[in-house]
């Protein structure tokens, strides 16, 4: 079942096993945020049990371009396309959220994003192998974050 995402009032419903839910939530939020002021979108999310064709979408990019695979629980996810941009967005138990931006016209601006929620470490999987952003938000606090150019074509 689908899930607006309200960005005024922030709520940890959906991500209640993560430890760090509530930053997760304004991590979250941040992001239902964004796409309201860019694109007019209401961002909604999906239980990760309900969402395979999701998972095993961003899965298999990770996979296919860096030998990626994460340990953490997909808790909550989303897919979309807003313009010419197909996105597609995994919220994990451990606060990661791993979001791909897919533009149909221009394969020169594809890329994964790698966002980290506040007060997390940086996943095993990224150590080392990206450089880390700040990103200061009112709703998420301080935001960490990377990203790499899709080569392939999905």
């Amino acid at each position: 079942m689908s899930c607006i995402v309200d960005f005024k009032n922030v709520s940890t419903v959906g991500l209640e096993t993560s430890p760090i839910g509530e930053a997760l939530a304004g991590l979250r939020a941040n992001e239902a945020r964004y796409f309201m002021n860019k694109y007019k979108y209401e961002f909604t999310v999906i239980p990760a049990s309900e969402s395979h064709d999701t998972l095993d979408y961003v899965n298999q990019i990770l996979k296919d371009e860096r030998d990626i695979e994460f340990a953490a629980r997909p808790l909550e996810t989303s897919r979309f396309q807003v313009e010419d941009i197909k996105f597609a967005y995994i919220f994990y138990e451990d606060g990661l959220v791993v979001n791909v931006m897919y533009t149909v016209d221009n394969p020169k601006k594809r890329a994964v994003g790698f966002k980290l929620s506040e007060g997390m470490e940086i996943p095993k999987e990224l150590e080392g192998k990206f450089k880390f952003a700040r990103q200061k938000s009112k709703l998420a606090g301080t935001i960490r974050g990377s990203f790499f150019v899709i080569k392939g074509v999905y």
